[in-house]
């Protein structure tokens, strides 16, 4: 299996500024989803870096599953928690009793979703330069 690592990687770069895009648009929803998948694609980049994958979308599940010798961050889990309850929610309106999703996100839970999925996407950058470094 080819490492396409780096191209993981490089998605969730980019999907991370979608995520800081779409909050100075005040597209809170989208924000919080392209937040997700930032995080959801880097993690997944580790994986492969590591030499194996990562399946499904939750972010808890494949953070668990990442290999010992990679030692995530004490607070990884409760981020990955925040950002897991954005992946269907804000996109659909039936993810909440009533309304469409972008009534139901606001602000400061962008900022968070953007600063949670930034803190993963730098320690994943980090930890795959320091292993091409070795």
């Amino acid at each position: 299996m080819p490492d396409r690592s780096k191209d993981w990687l490089r998605q969730a770069e980019r999907d991370l500024e979608q995520a800081s895009d779409s909050h100075h648009s005040a597209r809170f929803e989208w924000s919080c989803f392209a937040a997700h998948q930032a995080a959801e694609k880097a993690i997944k980049a580790l994986h492969l870096n590591r030499g194996q994958e990562a399946w499904g979308h939750g972010l808890a599940k494949i953070i668990r599953e990442l290999p010992a010798e990679v030692s995530a961050p004490e607070d990884f889990l409760d981020m990955a928690h925040i950002l897991d309850g954005y992946y269907i929610p804000s996109r659909y309106p039936n993810g909440h009793t009533e309304g469409a999703p972008f009534e139901h996100y606001g602000r400061k839970q962008s900022e968070e979703a953007v600063t949670y999925a930034r803190t993963i996407v730098e320690f994943v950058r980090a930890q795959m330069a320091e292993r091409e470094g070795s």
